[in-house]
């Protein structure tokens, strides 16, 4: 339970109580209906009272992966189908898994999956895990402790560093071409592939938060987008969208129009939930995942894992 409530503590940036928050992830279907993005009522598909959180969707846009905290204590990697609405354990491990992201490969090669495990010596470093949690291979040997991540291709992936400050690394899978890229930076970092850079979130003089990006061959930042006081997450679409929530709101941002401004897709209280902050956007453009607080209570642990059998 200890090294869970610390990994927990470094990736979530706050005060450890006896509990972690209760957050469950939720799935709403997208769609387009002339040049306006809507999205439909959102699912609970985890339901149960505990850290649900982290959500990242397959490639075939028809399943997610995200990071549980059981009844053992233990964070592990679940899976959940979207056609069947069944979970499934792929993770079942002494240490703690979290922040599951789905390897770039080629069409012929096996599924893989990265994710950040807390060892039994609370090193934090970046694993790799065949298509049913199983095969653990460590990726990274001496890049600790790794708080987030997101692939830039097969051989390359840019990572979130703990410390003080914080650091952003842009290197290869093998560990070699170690470039550290921004410093102090926020828990959100995203990769754009039609646009071929990473984003972040930082903070200006004034303290203020903005989503800003970098190619690959620069380091100069450029601001992107200014990001919500109560919330740093913010996820792209496959046509380069920006999403993000602002006072639980999802709001998307296109730059060729309206100047860049943030426009308003969905009140996702109405899906009775708040404190809305993690999202994801499935490959296909058709699926958003996000995570929030339930407003009701859920169910009871035991009961939301024997629906999970």
């Amino acid at each position: 339970m200890r090294r869970t409530l610390l990994m927990f503590a470094c990736l979530a940036g706050v005060r450890v109580h006896a509990q972690v928050p209760d957050t469950d992830v939720y799935v709403a279907r997208l769609s387009r209906r002339g040049d306006s993005l809507v999205a439909g009522p959102a699912i609970n598909v985890t339901m149960r009272a505990g850290y649900d959180n982290q959500p990242a969707f397959l490639p075939d846009s028809r399943r997610l992966l995200y990071t549980s905290i059981g009844a053992d204590a233990q964070a592990d990697i679940w899976e959940y189908d979207l056609a069947t609405r069944r979970r499934r354990r792929l993770t079942t491990t002494p240490e703690s898994e979290y922040s599951a992201t789905v390897i770039p490969a080629g069409a012929s090669a096996a599924l893989r999956f990265s994710a950040v495990r807390v060892e039994r010596d609370s090193a934090q470093r970046l694993w790799s895990f065949d298509a049913m949690g199983g095969d653990p291979r460590l990726i990274l040997k001496d890049l600790k402790p790794v708080g987030y991540h997101a692939w830039v291709d097969s051989a390359r992936l840019i990572a979130f560093v703990l410390g003080t400050p914080s650091t952003l690394h842009l290197i290869r899978a093998d560990g070699t071409d170690d470039d550290i890229r921004a410093r102090d930076i926020g828990r959100s970092i995203q990769w754009s592939a039609v646009r071929r850079a990473f984003s972040y979130t930082v903070r200006d003089s004034a303290r203020a938060r903005w989503i800003v990006s970098q190619q690959l061959a620069t380091s100069v930042e450029r601001r992107v987008a200014p990001a919500s006081a109560d919330n740093e997450f913010h996820a792209w679409m496959p046509d380069g969208t920006l999403l993000t929530s602002i006072a639980d709101t999802l709001v998307r941002r296109v730059e060729r129009r309206a100047g860049g401004a943030w426009i308003a897709v969905a009140d996702l209280r109405m899906n009775r939930v708040k404190h809305v902050s993690r999202i994801a956007v499935s490959a296909n453009g058709r699926w958003l995942a996000f995570v929030a607080e339930p407003v009701v209570p859920a169910v009871p642990k035991d009961t939301a894992r024997q629906r999970a059998r």
